[in-house]
């Protein structure tokens, strides 16, 4: 006998839909509470983090975090030896993307290094200040990891909440 209603894939998005709604609002509304008057990146990285899969969420998360953390620190450093050049971005990127392709050795998030770098460098260049890069830079990254953060949060909640089962768990649990 086929079953009718919503697929397992159709319940995942709704129930992404939802997380990245609950998501959003946590992030901009605690961000504006705090005087973030553009919480662009957290919203970003946010949706980024989220997923609807509570395992994948979790892993993630973690390379996530190492690749902000890498990005972040290769952006001050290289704000701090090399200033508001602008070839401080593209040396700094391409650092990045080695350090994290060849030190971290987290695919999934390779990209995430050289994005946070950017992000750092950035408002370096746009100022041309290393001092106001470095400290927007900071704030920027802190967003980041507040949006990851928020993101995996509500999706792991979510998921325990709301259990949206493999067509074969469920007919199992019948």
């Amino acid at each position: 006998m086929k079953r009718v209603g919503i697929s397992y894939d159709h319940l995942l998005g709704v129930r992404f839909a939802v997380n990245v709604f609950i998501a959003a609002t946590i992030v901009w509304f605690s961000l504006r509470l705090v005087g973030v008057t553009d919480p662009i990146w957290a919203i970003a990285s946010m949706v980024a983090a989220s997923e609807p899969d509570p395992h994948e969420a979790r892993r993630m998360l973690w390379s996530r975090l190492i690749n902000v953390f890498v990005g972040g620190t290769i952006g001050l450093l290289f704000l701090l030896i090399g200033g508001t050049s602008p070839w401080v971005l593209s040396l700094a990127l391409a650092c990045t993307v080695l350090v994290s392709t060849y030190v971290v050795r987290i695919k999934t998030m390779w990209r995430q290094g050289p994005i946070t770098a950017a992000v750092v460098i950035a408002s370096a260049l746009t100022y041309h200040s290393a001092e106001i890069g470095i400290e927007r830079g900071l704030h920027k990254v802190a967003e980041v990891i507040f949006g990851c953060l928020v993101g995996v949060v509500v999706s792991l909640v979510m998921a325990r909440l709301w259990l949206v089962q493999p067509p074969g768990e469920a007919d199992a649990g019948a």
